[in-house]
């Protein structure tokens, strides 16, 4: 009988730390200071770049969640948005700075991995990723990373 109620603990106890115990990932670091400029990532669904550094100015283009590009100056509110490596060519538009973040590490998915609504495993899930999926890093604490989830954040367990 002992046995038994050794074994079952035993296998109940693995099956917790196996739920526990969050997916390995990738982490890239950010790149910093390129030969152009720093590279920046969109936060939202949709980011309108602009003709010039006003909310007014012509649409360009539009630029989705995860699109990354390079960005040399702001002014104001806006940052310029560089796609190409021409950088005589100049920018191809601005973009608000609220909507982007700049030279983010990244978080690479290996398995399913669980993000919660805040810094507590007992926290609901907000989501579970998938493996291979890239969200930008938000924020490092030691202990969790918060990551964005296309106009929100998450976290996920170091």
């Amino acid at each position: 009988m002992k046995k038994r109620i050794c074994f079952a603990f035993l296998t109940i106890s693995i099956l917790v730390f196996s739920l526990i115990t969050p997916a390995y990932a990738e982490v890239i670091p950010s790149r910093g200071q390129g030969q152009i400029g720093l590279q920046a990532v969109v936060l939202c669904d949709k980011l309108t770049v602009r003709q010039d550094p006003d909310a007014g100015s012509p649409e360009v283009m539009t630029l989705n969640y995860g699109d990354t590009f390079i960005t040399t100056q702001d002014k104001g509110k806006f940052a310029d948005v560089i796609l190409s490596d021409d950088v005589d060519a100049g920018p191809e538009g601005w973009v608000n700075w609220e909507y982007i973040f700049i030279d983010p590490a990244w978080y690479v998915t290996e398995g399913k991995t669980p993000v919660y609504a805040w810094n507590d495993t007992n926290a609901p899930k907000v989501a579970l990723l998938d493996a291979g999926e890239k969200l930008p890093i938000l924020k490092d604490d030691g202990t969790w990373y918060t990551v964005s989830l296309r106009g929100a954040s998450g976290w996920i367990p170091r």
